[in-house]
């Protein structure tokens, strides 16, 4: 059973799955894009922008940054595209939640147990969230990926079934309430959760589902998608950059700085969309679009393994995130006579290409890492699902599951 959340988002076609290789090319390069976010943030080389100084090599890291920031977004709206099609199924939500379960508690306890894993403790609340990973937030993205799958039968039904017109009144209010208010009000909401919860992955859902039924015309053109990706991303640069500004002239806003890399921000979200009609334009056939779809449906395994406690502030240093960092002055006098007012750790000017190969590196080897480990991980599911079957009680209680799936099945109304 390779199930994640990329089979779950397979649109059906006569109960087998069908595959777009575009669309699981998107997903492969999203999960590319989030292996480069945690390189970047936990690898510590993105300069803090309350620095006075920031050298023109350090802007490379955020340049990047801000060109990657999408992919949970869109993840997301792939997901979103077709579960809006497909029926819940409480055998999927145990299947994954058994996989999220399975890599939690495994290589949490290989981390520690190994003395690889960094900057957390060994400790009761270390040991709970491997136990219960999904109610303790061990992945904040499979929290609110498992909870929104649980409403599916009602938002899932409620889209299907939706006018054109009510499903654009209910994508701007959601987007209106978790995303537009955030991203031009220059204070802190409490409602605002960054875009690490159910509710905004609910707002890209509907949008999601909206683009899957009625379409829009941006999704005709690919250039038109690739433009929005590419303009949005530069402006994320420029909003911090300005804000940036203004905080170091008058010590205002500190607490937004970084307010345009937050998901729920309109110009991450018009990104993401973007990035999704481009590549939803993209005609792939052939050897290149049956491995990408074979391998697409491992890519959540890449998430698993990487963000686990165990690992996830290690690796960075397996691929020199550490030895790109070195003294750079902290600050710099005006008239640009130095000054310096002691050191901080920096990406040094001569470093540029080293950075960029090191980060080409951790990409590939993390991202082929996961797969392979998910594909096994598939494997032995498979041959212990098998070894089971042999049991009486498992047979049983499949069948139940598979009853409880029977209910969600929409028919035709008698």
């Amino acid at each position: 059973m390779s199930e994640n959340i990329s089979s779950h988002s397979l649109a059906e076609n006569g109960g087998r799955p069908a595959r777009q290789a575009n669309l699981e090319l998107l997903r492969c390069v999203a999960m590319m894009m989030v292996i480069v976010l945690h390189y970047l943030g936990k690898g510590n080389l993105l300069a803090d922008p309350k620095s006075p100084t920031i050298y023109p090599a350090e802007w490379l890291p955020w340049l990047l940054e801000c060109f990657c920031c999408v992919a949970v977004n869109v993840y997301m709206f792939i997901s979103g595209y077709f579960l809006c099609t497909s029926s819940f199924r409480p055998s999927r939500l145990i299947r994954l939640w058994l996989q999220v379960w399975m890599y939690s508690v495994v290589f949490g306890l290989i981390g520690a147990l190994t003395g690889v894993m960094a900057q957390t403790e060994f400790d009761t609340h270390f040991i709970l969230t491997l136990l219960f990973p999904i109610s303790m937030k061990h992945y904040w993205f499979m929290t609110a990926y498992i909870f929104l799958y649980i409403f599916l039968p009602f938002i899932g039904s409620a889209a299907r079934k939706m006018t054109k017109r009510q499903m654009q009144i209910a994508v701007l209010l959601l987007l209106f309430v978790f995303c537009l208010q955030k991203s031009v009000l220059p204070v802190r909401l409490e409602t605002d959760s960054l875009g690490y919860d159910c509710l905004w992955y609910l707002s890209v859902f509907t949008a999601a589902a909206y683009v899957r039924r009625f379409g829009i015309p941006l999704m005709e053109k690919k250039a038109a998608g690739i433009v929005l990706y590419t303009v949005c991303s530069l402006l994320v640069l420029a909003e911090m950059a300005g804000l940036r500004q203004i905080y170091l002239r008058t010590g205002m806003l500190e607490g937004i700085l970084k307010v345009s890399l937050e998901y729920n921000h309109i110009l991450l979200f018009l990104a993401a969309v973007g990035l999704f009609a481009a590549f939803q334009r993209i005609k792939l056939t052939g050897r290149p679009a049956r491995f990408v779809c074979k391998i697409a449906p491992y890519t959540l395994g890449v998430y698993l393994l990487h963000e686990n406690l165990g690992l996830r502030y290690t690796w960075q240093n397996w691929f020199g995130a550490d030895k790109l960092l070195t003294q750079v002055p902290a600050s710099a006098a005006a008239d640009g006579i130095a000054s310096d007012m002691g050191v901080r750790m920096g990406l040094a000017a001569g470093d540029t290409g080293r950075f960029l190969l090191y980060t080409l590196a951790a990409v590939v080897c993390v991202f082929t890492a996961g797969i392979l480990t998910d594909m096994l991980r598939a494997f032995l599911t498979r041959g212990l699902d098998r070894a089971l079957g042999v049991l009486p009680m498992y047979r049983r209680l499949k069948g139940f599951v598979q009853g409880l799936d029977e209910h969600f099945r929409e028919k035709e109304p008698a």
